[in-house]
């Protein structure tokens, strides 16, 4: 990322929650360009100990990475060739419009922190004023073009590897390695309360089956602490209440790097740690006891050959994926990356004056669209009045607005 530029592209990311955190560390840790990290202070933002345990092997050194305010954020960005907003979407939103009123205004890359079939509306919506879409498969790729151009949103795509995935030597770490049952949670899958419960017990049963051996109960947020998603009911609250959990069964927050070290295997309805645990030779079961929807996110599972029952779970028959679903799903060559490539000519392009900024969505509210923009971003950080009135006014107006479609597609 050099030879066009001159020099390396000086690349801000923009981050907020943990998954977003890691994603975009250790995407600015494999890239040949001079990143920085901003972690941006909104409510749901990473605690000291959750930013460490993101950071860890991500390759990205500390002192790249900075806490910084809305207030200050403007003055983070100047100078960056490229702004990533590595955020949740409300978050990217604001931060795209913030790049764009620099002067002179940086690229604008978005993207994901993970599995992102199937592609999502919402995603795209959030992004559009972004210059830049990274995707991380073959098959990301056609889902959000497709789904773009069905929504008639003209957005460039460019591929990279996920960061997690890079370590593919094309081998299987050898049986015996590790004896660690590692279940990775989610936050909102499943999010039925019932299923949870359900899930809780697959690990109670796991653990009775072998008690010389741990079942790792893996979570990315301590008590107190936020992730990317809200959970309603967390699983150390559900064992709490449940009789007899065997002493076997623990419970972890260090880095998933971590844990994987001392993994037999992994197992997960659908997070991005199967990648992670894939890309290490470390076998998987993609649980598919709650079925297999987009709800679920683990359709794209489907023909990997990781999806398994609950039996399987407290068995241990962890499974390692089909080699014909690899190249489409997550660990294609790396040779066929474009982001990098695609970023540069944005740069140059922009230099020239060629690269027109991309209008924002039209919406009603004018200014105090954009004060409610920026506190539902914020949340409680949100320090400005006009972001409050917008708030107290706006949000009783969008419930009854939800519970009016939910009465009208019920007598449709």
């Amino acid at each position: 990322m050099t030879e066009a530029v001159g020099r390396p592209l000086r690349i801000a990311a923009v981050a907020e929650t943990d998954s977003y955190v890691k994603w975009a560390a250790a995407l600015l840790g494999t890239a040949r360009a001079d990143g920085r990290l901003i972690v941006l202070d909104t409510e749901l933002v990473v605690s000291d100990a959750q930013l460490e345990a993101a950071l860890a092997g991500t390759g990205l050194p500390a002192e790249r990475v900075a806490r910084r305010e809305y207030a200050a954020l403007a003055d983070a960005l100047r100078g960056a060739d490229v702004v990533l907003a590595a955020s949740r979407g409300p978050v990217a939103r604001v931060v795209a419009r913030v790049a764009a009123s620099l002067e002179p205004r940086p690229v604008i890359a978005t993207g994901l922190p993970g599995i992102s079939i199937p592609a999502t509306w919402l995603a795209l919506h959030f992004r559009r004023e972004c210059d830049l879409f990274i995707l991380h498969s073959h098959r990301e790729l056609r889902a959000f073009g497709e789904l773009a151009a069905e929504r008639g949103i003209d957005q460039r795509f460019a591929l990279a590897t996920l960061p997690f995935a890079r370590r593919v030597a094309g081998g299987v770490r050898p049986d015996g390695t590790g004896t660690d049952l590692v279940f990775a949670a989610q936050a909102i899958v499943p999010r039925e309360r019932a299923d949870r419960e359900r899930m809780a017990r697959i690990l109670v049963r796991a653990a009775r089956a072998d008690p010389s051996r741990l079942v790792v109960l893996k979570l990315r947020g301590r008590p107190g602490e936020h992730e990317t998603h809200r959970a309603d009911d967390a699983y150390p609250d559900i064992l709490a209440g449940m009789a007899d959990v065997p002493p076997n069964l623990v419970t972890s927050y260090e880095p998933m790097a971590r844990a994987l070290e001392t993994a037999e295997g992994l197992v997960t309805v659908s997070s991005t740690a199967a990648i992670e645990a894939a890309a290490r030779g470390v076998p998987v079961i993609a649980l598919d006891a709650f079925g297999v929807d987009p709800s679920l996110i683990n359709v794209v599972f489907a023909r990997s050959g990781l999806l398994a029952g609950e039996d399987d779970v407290v068995a241990r028959r962890f499974r390692h994926p089909d080699p014909a679903w690899l190249r489409d799903n997550y660990f294609h060559d790396p040779r066929d990356d474009t982001w990098e490539d695609a970023l540069e000519d944005l740069v140059v392009r922009r230099r020239e004056g060629a690269l027109a900024s991309r209008p924002a969505p039209r919406a009603l509210g004018g200014r105090a669209r954009e004060a409610w923009d920026r506190r539902i971003a914020l949340g409680n950080r949100d320090r400005a009045i006009a972001g409050r009135i917008a708030y107290l006014v706006g949000a009783p107006a969008r419930r009854s607005l939800r519970v009016l479609r939910r009465l009208t597609s019920r007598s449709a």
